[in-house]
């Protein structure tokens, strides 16, 4: 179909291209901008390959894949780890099997034992898929009225209180109030952090594309999330709280909050991000009256049989997840990033 088609590694010069053409495709996510190389790179130490399909100096697929490789929890190449999705954005099949075919060669000279693909629409029938996770999106109304009506009775409630709790928010251009926040939340959740380097790195990178929205009571911040901005799309992606947010409400509030901020902005899709089936997260976006939708985590397998299971429904890392929930905040965050690093999660 393309005589001339040529796949490309992404150099800085072609960074402007490659998100024009993500802005342009209607697949394309906030997950698939070029300035998360640079991030997996400088900030995790992972070598990131994104390559690109060219046809007479156009380009016509983008595929980002990021080399992880640990001692724990295995070598492999994953699009995009760490992120909501990620895979091939295309709209050729001649394309997508030039990019497939690619990292399939690249996953042998690296010696990886598989290559993941994590897609939010449609999954390839050329690939396993592996079940389990889930997205949670919804357009939201034009007023924050209508947004309030829009959630469930017994939700609605909840926000309410949490009104009623002289909570006050606040957008933050720094992260002294999220990292340590969210870092405590991960440990009591018993998994690790990443590095506040990484999420310094991530602000850096997106300016305004990326918000810190944090909640006070009487001056004290304890609860706050990081959301990414895309085209129309708000999407609250890492976020925590301390124990006493529980009795505040403040989880609630904090994404009230977000949700008619962003209502009021003219933002339009509010996508609550991956949970995995049956958690505390699943069942809390469910609360909202949001749908789950099958994502499709999907592998080719290059030097094992099985797919991988690192998800937090594994048996084996149970004693691990229990240990980790009792250990000081200070000493997960010194030791937690030199773990996170290398479980894509």
């Amino acid at each position: 179909m393309f005589d001339s088609l040529q796949i490309k590694s992404l150099t800085s010069q072609d960074i402007p291209r490659w998100n024009q053409y993500l802005s342009d495709a209607s697949t394309g996510t906030f997950f698939h901008r070029a300035e998360w190389m640079g991030i997996f790179e400088n900030s995790l130490s992972h070598k990131a390959y994104y390559l690109f399909a060219e046809v007479d100096k156009s380009i016509k697929g983008i595929f980002p894949l990021v080399h992880i490789r640990s001692r724990l929890f295995g070598n492999s190449l994953a699009s995009l780890p760490f992120l909501g999705n990620g895979g091939i954005i295309a709209a050729e099949d001649a394309v997508i099997e030039a990019l497939e075919s690619e990292a399939r060669e690249l996953a042998k000279r690296l010696g990886v034992s598989y290559v993941e693909y994590r897609y939010r629409d449609k999954g390839r029938p050329n690939l396993t898929t592996k079940s389990g996770y889930v997205i949670f999106r919804k357009e939201i109304p034009e007023t924050a009225d209508e947004c309030m009506l829009m959630i469930p009775r017994k939700q609605r409630a909840m926000v309410r209180k949490g009104i009623k709790n002289d909570l006050e928010t606040r957008v933050e251009d720094h992260l002294d109030n999220f990292y340590p926040i969210f870092s405590e939340s991960y440990r009591n959740l018993g998994t690790p952090v990443l590095s506040r380097k990484y999420f310094e790195a991530i602000r850096q990178s997106f300016g305004k594309d990326c918000q810190v929205l944090t909640v006070f009571k009487d001056n004290k911040a304890v609860a706050s999330v990081m959301s990414y901005y895309f085209r129309d799309e708000v999407i609250p992606y890492y976020g925590g709280s301390l124990p006493e947010a529980r009795g505040l409400i403040a989880n609630d509030f904090m994404y009230w909050e977000l949700m008619r901020r962003s209502c009021e902005a003219g933002i339009r899709i509010f996508d609550y991000g991956r949970s995995w089936e049956g958690s505390g997260s699943y069942r809390f976006k469910k609360h909202w009256g949001f749908v789950p939708e099958p994502l499709y985590f999907q592998y080719d397998l290059i030097g094992q049989s099985e797919m991988p299971d690192l998800s937090p429904s594994n048996p084996k890392y149970r004693m691990a997840i229990s240990v980790w929930k009792r250990l000081p905040t200070g000493l997960t965050r010194m030791i937690g990033p030199l773990l996170a690093r290398g479980l894509p999660g």
